[in-house]
């Protein structure tokens, strides 16, 4: 049965991500595009840490929009994956993915402390 409808609530950034316009010499962009369609249309609806995974996915994808930093951390960091070669390459692409987004959040993010003027 099609749960294109049912996945799509998962993904409040579907059509920003899929619509988004790159530079034409943007291949990583390109790819990332093509692996966020072929794997939120390919994952089991009923499998909890699938749908997790999912929303995860929604969520870089849309940052790697909105933040020019994030997009060329991605970009570097995209092209020393290393997936193994069996039955589940396109889940090990999208956990490295969320993996180098999560290491961004991590690295990059400050406390910001509000000054109080006497």
């Amino acid at each position: 049965m099609n749960n294109n409808k049912e996945v799509l609530n998962y993904c409040p950034n579907y059509y920003n991500i899929v619509n988004f316009d790159f530079k034409e010499d943007d291949i990583v962009s390109d790819k990332l595009i093509k692996i966020y369609k072929s794997y939120i249309f390919s994952i089991d609806i009923n499998n909890r840490e699938e749908v997790n995974c999912l929303e995860e996915l929604d969520h870089v994808l849309a940052n790697y929009l909105h933040d020019y930093l994030f997009r060329s951390t991605m970009q570097k960091e995209i092209v020393t994956i290393k997936v193994k070669k069996d039955n589940h390459i396109l889940q090990h692409l999208v956990d490295s993915i969320i993996k180098i987004f999560t290491n961004y959040e991590e690295y990059t993010t400050r406390k910001i402390y509000v000054s109080r003027w006497i």
